[in-house]
């Protein structure tokens, strides 16, 4: 239920925090105090088409703050949380408005989109009046209130789930047939694809590494030449080595003669044969290294370019050729195996659909005893809202022919409002007072069946009085048992009934400037109110009188 209510320069309201309890509140003040001010915060709050004109003048914005207390498990909460927005404790939804015409919309102080907030609004509050009766306006309500009113919100929530069953089976046959077609076309491609790429294995990552060894092996060739000429001269008839030796054993013999001279030059020329058996061992090992098969890399670049060639042929990566073949082997299998396929695709959709059918129609009949149920139950209460020749209809189409997620009923409530004339949509028949009770019948009808947790009603007892009066202010009092009920009234009857009284006036300030106020009252200050009501602008005893015998009626 709404508890709080904050507002801020909103067109003649500068300040205004109000707090609301359970049951019926009323509000009312003479005309033009500022009612339809409240009004319009409470539904910019709610996530309404903002407008520069509501910031009150001379401010740079205005502000609304509604905060509701809700049960953990009311469906607003999911809603948030599947939009990923904190649920925590209480809901608060916050409006600003700047003069500018902008606006930006908050839910317990994270930013969201207007339509965001409007849908949150929408399963916590209902703004009900001569003038807005959206729940009314769409006929998918109506049969979505036929269903909570029978109890059938499990049922229908199964045929949606049979309709979504049958619908996916009927595609899979479709698609199925675009695929059996599409092979046919493409049969004798397909097979010869087919053949080629099983013919060619690949696999994956296969290009990286065949190009990989090709590189190694084309590197390891032009440097191959280079080592055997290094080799060559080392260990070839013309190598140094042989000649080298055969000089360092002659001075060898004759080193003893004149060691002084000769020992440094035999030392030196020793090492350097020693450098040069080992340069020539090094050279020999790494032509071993580079020895390869030159039909290897004449294999490799074979492979590498059948490869890459099928890639440009198919248009595809090298790695993706060997899912290019399982897919085509899947498209030419269902060629082959497609007719078996359909028929049990088919079969398939079907079963699904006979499920469907047979829940829809089960549906359907529980629907049309639960329409005729509450059409009794609402003309019930039309004779004591001064609609006694009035009839309520629901009107209830059903077609077999026309699935839809919802059943096979199209559903909308009709009225009539005088024998002999033609009944109508509601929305349509009813004048705007005959709208605002029929409305009420059918929310008491419903009582806390699919319905928001505050039910806001704006003046719907304009232009009726006496008894007529009073029956609204009995069925609001019945509705306020299971919801909260806050009312617009300018009817003493509806107001005697309310468990909480707000009184809206306008107050002069400075500057020539005036301010909408709200202020709770207290029972005596109640009977005033209600007198005012009753008497118009000069307040007599008797009108005192009436009024205390009204709230003690009431009361009792």
């Amino acid at each position: 239920m709404l508890v709080t209510l904050s507002i801020r320069d909103i067109v003649l309201i500068d300040r205004l925090d109000l707090d609301f309890a359970a049951g019926m509140s009323v509000l009312t003040g003479e005309t033009g105090a500022g009612k339809s001010i409240l009004l319009d915060s409470l539904s910019l709050a709610l996530g309404a088409r903002g407008d520069a004109d509501l910031v009150r003048h001379g401010e740079a914005q205005g502000q609304v703050t509604a905060v509701f207390d809700v049960a953990a498990s009311h469906p607003v909460r999911a809603f948030l949380k599947a939009n990923d927005v904190d649920d925590d404790g209480d809901i608060i939804l916050r409006r600003i408005q700047t003069a500018d015409g902008r606006t930006r919309a908050f839910v317990n102080d994270q930013p969201v989109s207007a339509g965001l907030l409007r849908q949150a609004g929408s399963l916590l509050v209902e703004i009900h009046g001569q003038h807005d009766d959206r729940a009314l306006v769409d006929p998918e309500s109506h049969r979505a209130l036929i269903d909570v009113f029978g109890g059938l919100v499990g049922e229908s929530e199964a045929v949606g789930k049979a309709f979504s069953t049958f619908r996916a089976a009927e595609k899979a046959v479709t698609d199925h047939e675009k695929r059996i077609e599409a092979a046919r076309n493409e049969a004798d491609f397909l097979r010869s694809s087919v053949d080629e790429l099983s013919a060619l294995r690949p696999e994956a990552g296969e290009e990286d590494q065949l190009a990989a060894r090709r590189t190694d092996m084309m590197q390891v060739e032009k440097i191959a030449g280079d080592l055997n000429e290094a080799f060559e001269t080392l260990n070839g008839s013309a190598s140094p080595i042989p000649e080298l030796a055969s000089l360092l054993r002659r001075l060898e013999r004759k080193a003893d003669q004149v060691p002084v001279l000769l020992a440094p030059p035999v030392r030196t020329l020793s090492e350097a044969l020693d450098l040069l058996e080992d340069t020539r061992a090094s050279l020999e090992s790494a032509l071993r290294e580079t020895e390869f098969d030159p039909r290897e890399l004449e294999s490799v670049e074979e492979r590498l370019f059948a490869l890459r060639a099928a890639s440009r042929k198919y248009s595809v990566p090298v790695d993706d050729l060997v899912m290019l073949r399982e897919r085509m082997a899947g498209e030419l299998a269902d060629l082959d195996a497609g007719e078996d396929k359909l028929a049990a695709l088919s079969e398939a959709a079907a079963k699904a659909r006979a499920d469907y059918d047979a829940k829809a129609v089960a549906l359907s009949e529980k629907r049309r005893k639960t329409a005729q149920a509450l059409e009794k139950a609402v003309l019930a209460e039309l004779p004591d809202l001064k609609l006694e020749h009035a009839r309520f209809i629901v009107e209830m189409q059903s077609d077999p022919q026309t699935p839809g997620r919802s059943g096979i009923d199209q559903i909308e409530f009709h009225v009539q409002t005088n024998p002999g004339t033609r009944p109508g949509p509601m929305m349509k028949v009813a004048s705007g007072g005959e709208l605002s009770r029929f409305l009420l019948a059918l929310k008491v009808s419903l009582a806390d069946k699919g319905s928001a947790p505050t039910l806001v009603f704006d003046e719907i007892d304009t232009g009726v009085g006496g008894a007529v009066a009073e029956a609204i202010g009995v069925r609001l009092a019945r509705l306020a048992s299971n919801v909260q009920v806050l009312t617009v009234t300018h009817a003493p009857q509806v107001a005697a009934r309310a468990e909480g009284h707000f009184l809206i006036a306008k107050e002069a300030m400075k500057a020539d400037r005036v301010a909408t106020r709200v202020r709770r009252i207290d029972d005596s200050h109640r009977r005033e109110e209600i007198a005012r009501m009753l008497a118009g602008s000069v307040i007599t005893d008797e009108a005192r009188a009436a009024a205390g015998k009204l709230l003690t009626e009431t009361a009792g």
